[in-house]
């Protein structure tokens, strides 16, 4: 059974239609940026329902909790066979304020210490246009069909 995650896609109108990406934290991910960004999301636990999954990653990985009215998007397989399901959501948020939950990993390498890093290190607002080109490759479906669902000329 291929890996799964489950997440929620947050977007407001602005300069247009703008989609909230996050940046996974830890020391691979600091100089990485155009498809690194990503969807608040993460892997079920055993026997939870995606769409709860959805609902506590995203609220572990923003500090945010999101509305009960969600728009279902297409499920998306990324590179290494990954399976994400997304939601959508209409909000808002000062992507400064976003509070990460933290793991642990040995850094450096090898070394025998444990460091403790935040999952999420940066958060932001970007246009359709822009997202595609810093969303993981395989998400840029997830933004393309929002867009196509809510009409990219729409203005608030």
């Amino acid at each position: 059974m291929p890996k799964v995650s489950a997440g929620l896609l947050m977007y407001r109108f602005r300069r247009g239609l703008e989609v909230f990406l996050v940046h996974p934290g830890g020391p691979f991910w600091t100089k990485k940026d155009s498809g690194a960004w990503s969807i608040p999301k993460g892997e079920p636990e055993a026997d939870e329902d995606y769409l709860e999954a959805a609902r506590r990653e995203f609220e572990e990985e923003t500090g945010i909790k999101a509305p009960e009215r969600l728009l279902a998007l297409s499920p998306v397989r990324q590179a290494g066979g990954k399976e994400i399901h997304a939601w959508a959501f209409e909000g808002d948020t000062d992507p400064g304020s976003v509070k990460s939950n933290t793991f642990s990993m040995e850094w450096p390498p090898r070394s025998g210490t444990c460091r403790e890093f935040p999952e999420v290190d940066r958060a932001g607002w970007f246009v359709v246009e822009e997202a595609k080109g810093k969303i993981n490759k395989a998400q840029v479906g997830l933004v393309a069909e929002l867009s196509r669902l809510l009409g990219e000329g729409r203005s608030s």
